[in-house]
């Protein structure tokens, strides 16, 4: 393995709360993707009635970035290795933009596959980049809290940002919730431009530091066990909107109250994981897991009347929770050494996989029904629960 480190820490000059000022910002940009890569969720029904087009196929709107993104994360961090992170964060931000305000204005549907091609080039580097930067923001002893903060954009891109743009998108059109999202992110970028110090690259990753990661067993075992949970949980969740419309026949009006409450669920998962892994990785991933499939089995049945549904989705949205901060915690503690690399696994993992579980699960769809795209992620949940509990109880090397 071939890695260079050259090691970076706050400046201990710059005033803490130009630092902490600048953390937030950060998080602002995960936020604004996360909410930009999944807000088609919260609005897959209009979107696909406004350009004529099936559930499944307008699930290409999740495959899309999640391809991108997992082809991006190790291209762009290889690539770009020697450049300011600042100077970085502020271009793929500004591209995000881009992003947004054209999927606004998209007049073909092909035109927002373009946009969501943009969508995946910002996460993969994006993600790589920033997910990294808290300790070269804040002084040591708080850059934990920093990074907690940083990736507290994940949940709560499901809890205001998902419910906000189905809400926008339910009074004023979908185009007006990608359109107020650009103007968030144009913002965002202005803030990442005025807060953010210079960031000279301090750690350059080859791809041979990639590739003997994955000759680790243990990473492989992270690979596994993301590939097969994140299937299930997008493969489902990408059609949670069609499923509450037809079979659960909730009022539209309602749909983004639902999955407000499935956010803040989210958020407390996350929260309550970050304390559990503390005492045993592995069990908070396996409870998690199993928790996602329980809820999936069960939402064919019990979510055909609304109190089912609501119940099972808040046991949904907690469950999944766990999962990022899971995979990433895992392979940060396969890979101690080289850090920055096992976060770009990490990113391109998930990524790939949320592409290939919104694929699948439109297959499912079209093919067979909605009920059966549930089923069909409890059955994947349950195969990562096995997989952790039979392989990770000991370190593979």
């Amino acid at each position: 393995m071939i890695t260079t480190s050259l090691e970076g820490a706050a400046d201990s000059t710059r005033p803490p709360l130009t630092g902490w000022l600048a953390v937030v910002a950060v998080m602002l940009g995960i936020f604004s993707i996360v909410t930009t890569e999944i807000m088609p969720i919260g609005l897959l029904t209009p979107i696909g009635a406004s350009f004529q087009i099936s559930a499944g196929t307008a699930g290409w709107m999740m495959t899309v970035p999640g391809i991108v993104a997992a082809v991006a994360a190790p291209l762009v961090t290889v690539a770009t290795g020697r450049i300011d992170r600042r100077l970085m964060l502020c271009a793929l931000t500004a591209l995000l933009a881009l992003a947004d305000l054209l999927a606004a204005i998209a007049p073909d549907y092909w035109v927002m596959l373009v946009a969501r091609v943009l969508v995946g080039l910002t996460i993969g580097g994006f993600w790589s980049i920033g997910a990294g930067l808290a300790v070269r923001l804040v002084r040591e002893r708080a850059a934990g809290t920093a990074t907690a903060v940083i990736f507290a954009a994940v949940p709560l891109g499901s809890v205001l940002g998902v419910p906000a743009g189905a809400l926008i998108g339910q009074f004023a059109g979908w185009r007006a919730a990608f359109a107020v999202l650009g103007v968030l992110t144009v913002a965002v970028l202005i803030a990442l431009v005025v807060l953010l110090p210079p960031l000279p690259a301090v750690q350059v990753t080859s791809p041979a530091v990639l590739r003997g990661l994955l000759r680790a067993g243990r990473v492989r075992l992270g690979l596994a066990a993301t590939f097969l949970i994140v299937v299930a949980h997008f493969g489902a969740y990408t059609y949670v909107t069609p499923f509450l419309e037809q079979v659960t026949r909730v009022d539209p009006v309602l749909i983004s109250t639902i999955l407000l409450t499935y956010g803040v669920a989210g958020l407390a998962g996350n929260f309550v994981a970050g304390a559990a892994i503390a005492r045993g990785l592995r069990a908070t991933f396996v409870v998690g897991a199993c928790l996602v499939a329980g809820a999936t089995l069960l939402l064919p049945v019990a979510g055909q009347w609304q109190a089912g549904a609501i119940g099972l989705l808040v046991l949904w949205g907690f469950a999944y929770g766990a999962v990022p901060v899971c995979s990433q915690t895992w392979f940060a503690d396969a890979a101690p050494h080289a850090r920055e690399a096992a976060t770009v696994l990490f990113t391109s993992s998930f990524q790939a996989t949320i592409s290939v579980g919104a694929l699948l699960g439109g297959v499912v769809v079209d093919s067979i029904s909605l009920p059966a795209v549930m089923v069909a992620g409890a059955v994947s949940a349950a195969l990562t629960a096995l997989t952790l509990w039979l392989f990770g109880a000991k370190p593979a090397g």
